[in-house]
């Protein structure tokens, strides 16, 4: 089936292609036979940010630095949910934030919060969509471990954590805490894509890069699932569409997870897909976010 992606404006494009960075990343095995994310570089910011605290967030550690005309910050707090201290890092426009809509960002297998901003440079693309007009909107990444964002045997529940401990924060923040959007990458990209199906009504739109997913339990990479009956507990591959989401699906033609992906974008009918060259890699991921963040925009600027 063809790609079918519906591209931002050229304008939007060009300024967004040019806040990439380059340079090589080296990754290793997640033993599904694709690399898993690597740790990046991090993406530059003024040497001596402010530290100051943010408002409502109920954390024994947050910080805040100037990226340009968005704030990065960061955030630690416990979590009952995970059974340990989790980060949260929230990327939003300066200034008022009363209400502004939120899209969660789901890492990818080992990575976590902090490390998601500078793999994709995310700061930089929503500086770069903000500065061409894209309507305004925070990300909000969360340490999901390596849990396939999903309750685990020994206790380990990002979802709970999510609903429970993550939004309620956002009235703190200054942000919307329903009709929200979901993004991530591999492990990320399924954790986002079940986070869909688990809550209709919560989340409006998904933009999911390199899904790691597989057609059975026995497929399935070492760790990502407890049992059969956990992989059957939590499918995404295979299902329908979730009334009132709008998909968006991503997937290097080098990648392993091409074939599943192709199989859910026809399953989930994404309104928007590419399957342009690239592998399992964050360069791959990268050059993707400037359409993503243009979709997820327009998505929660109609749900609004």
């Amino acid at each position: 089936m063809p790609s079918r992606a519906v591209p931002p404006s050229r304008r939007v494009l060009l300024a967004f292609a040019a806040t990439a960075v380059g340079g090589g990343l080296a990754g290793c095995s997640d033993g599904s036979g694709a690399p898993a994310s690597p740790a990046s570089s991090p993406s530059a910011a003024p040497a001596s940010a402010a530290t100051t605290p943010v408002a409502g967030a109920g954390t024994p550690a947050a910080s805040a630095v100037a990226a340009g005309p968005v704030e990065v910050s960061r955030v630690t707090f416990a979590s009952a949910a995970r059974g340990r201290q989790v980060g949260m890092v929230v990327i939003a426009p300066g200034g008022s934030r009363d209400g502004l809509p939120a899209c969660l960002v789901l890492h990818g297998r080992g990575d976590d919060a902090e490390r998601s901003v500078s793999l994709l440079n995310l700061d930089r693309y929503l500086t770069a969509a903000l500065a061409v007009g894209v309507a305004p909107f925070a990300l909000v990444a969360v340490d999901g471990g390596e849990t396939y964002w999903h309750r685990r045997a020994s206790g380990d529940d990002p979802e709970k954590m999510i609903i429970d401990e993550v939004l309620p924060r956002f009235a703190g923040l200054g942000l919307r805490a329903t009709r929200l959007a979901a993004t991530g990458w591999s492990m990320g990209g399924y954790g986002a894509l079940l986070l869909a199906r688990r809550h209709p009504g919560l989340v409006v739109a998904v933009a999911a890069s390199s899904p790691a997913m597989w057609p059975s339990y026995g497929a399935s990479a070492p760790g990502a699932f407890d049992s059969r009956a956990d992989f059957a507990a939590h499918p995404v591959l295979g299902t329908p569409p979730v009334p009132g989401v709008s998909y968006r699906i991503d997937c290097g033609a080098a990648d392993p997870f091409l074939a599943v992906s192709r199989q859910a974008a026809r399953d989930l009918a994404a309104s928007e897909q590419n399957f342009g060259p690239g592998g399992h890699t964050p360069e791959y991921w990268r050059s993707v976010v400037p359409a993503q963040l243009a979709f997820l925009s327009g998505a929660l600027s109609r749900a609004a």
